[in-house]
């Protein structure tokens, strides 16, 4: 009984996830007009629809590299050539699997090897979606700054809030990078699981997090990478709002994009469909823009995505034995 409970739990939460999407896709196409819809993706400009498709090539290359920085920064040499590989793959796994986690292991597991272990893998992969989380938090927050000062109707969020999020987070990180203990000192609970094992795992992350700490080059150009990333998720967006005719404000996608992606973390949906959808809507409505507008941006922008997802199941299967 002890085995089938979390598998009834885990079923229960994917038909949950799965309830959130389909009703709130529902409850928004009920408010489009699907002829419109239609008509607008017959319209498409498909060189700027190309445009958009290379543009999120290049942020998984820049996103490999930083990681790549990241790992050198550890000890741990890896090909960017295959970083590029294990980033396509797990870009499908995050978009193809009920899960968005998904990827991160995929990244874990390829690296895990040359690092000589699997947390000291996680702990560069988290460190990564860290610098990464700051980094989107600065790009909204700037959005809404430029967007206030010169955009009519004002930014969808109130910058200071974005401000305050991101110096909180920086002053959060820094000081685990200055103070390892501290985290290990957090995650002490953990040890009535099993003492010895999380100790060994604690002392990895500890010994991780000092070595970064005595990087602060690699860190700089990691972070620097991570705002470049979300500046070509911007420019992404914007490429496939061009190419769909709709005139959103770069200022007001800034915001939107880091925003969606913050929102699409909460684990209430498949991968995001109806929530990222719901998130577009409001911010297109707050800028004056109809919801069939939000709408297509946020299912055209997502195909793309796929697409380039569905590289990475090839490299998938190339790997495999045969």
């Amino acid at each position: 009984m002890s085995r089938e409970t979390p598998r009834w739990r885990s079923a229960a939460l994917q038909l949950l996830k799965v309830g959130v999407s389909v009703g709130l896709l529902v409850w928004l196409f009920r408010q489009v007009d699907a002829a419109r819809l239609w008509a607008a993706v017959q319209s498409a400009s498909w060189s700027w629809l190309a445009v958009a498709a290379l543009l999120y090539f290049v942020m998984l290359v820049v996103s490999s590299w930083r990681w790549n920085i990241l790992l050198r920064a550890q000890g741990i040499v890896v090909r960017l050539q295959t970083l590029i590989g294990s980033f396509l793959v797990a870009t499908f796994f995050n978009n193809f699997l009920p899960s968005n986690i998904g990827g991160d292991v995929v990244r874990v597991r390829d690296t895990s090897g040359p690092a000589n272990s699997r947390t000291l893998a996680a702990t560069v992969v988290l460190v990564d979606r860290g610098l990464g989380l700051l980094a989107l938090v600065l790009v909204a927050a700037l959005g809404a700054t430029l967007s206030q000062a010169g955009v009519r109707g004002g930014p969808p969020v109130q910058p200071w809030m974005l401000w305050a999020g991101l110096l909180l987070g920086a002053a959060v990180s820094i000081q685990a990078l200055r103070a390892p203990a501290f985290v290990t000192h957090l995650a002490s609970p953990l040890r009535w699981l099993h003492a010895e094992w999380v100790d060994a795992r604690l002392a990895k992350l500890t010994a991780a997090l000092g070595r970064f700490a005595s990087a602060p080059g690699a860190l700089a150009s990691s972070a620097a990478g991570a705002v470049m990333v979300q500046a070509l998720l911007v420019a992404f967006y914007a490429a496939v709002a061009r190419g769909l005719h709709i005139p959103v404000s770069p200022w007001h996608l800034a915001v939107m994009v880091p925003v969606s992606f913050i929102v699409q973390m909460v684990p209430i949906s498949v991968n995001g469909f109806g929530v990222r959808e719901a998130t577009f809507v409001a911010f297109f409505a707050l800028a004056g823009l109809p919801a069939e507008a939000a709408m297509l941006l946020s299912f055209v922008g997502t195909a793309v995505i796929m697409a380039w997802s569905l590289a990475g199941a090839c490299v998938h299967l190339a790997r495999r034995p045969s």
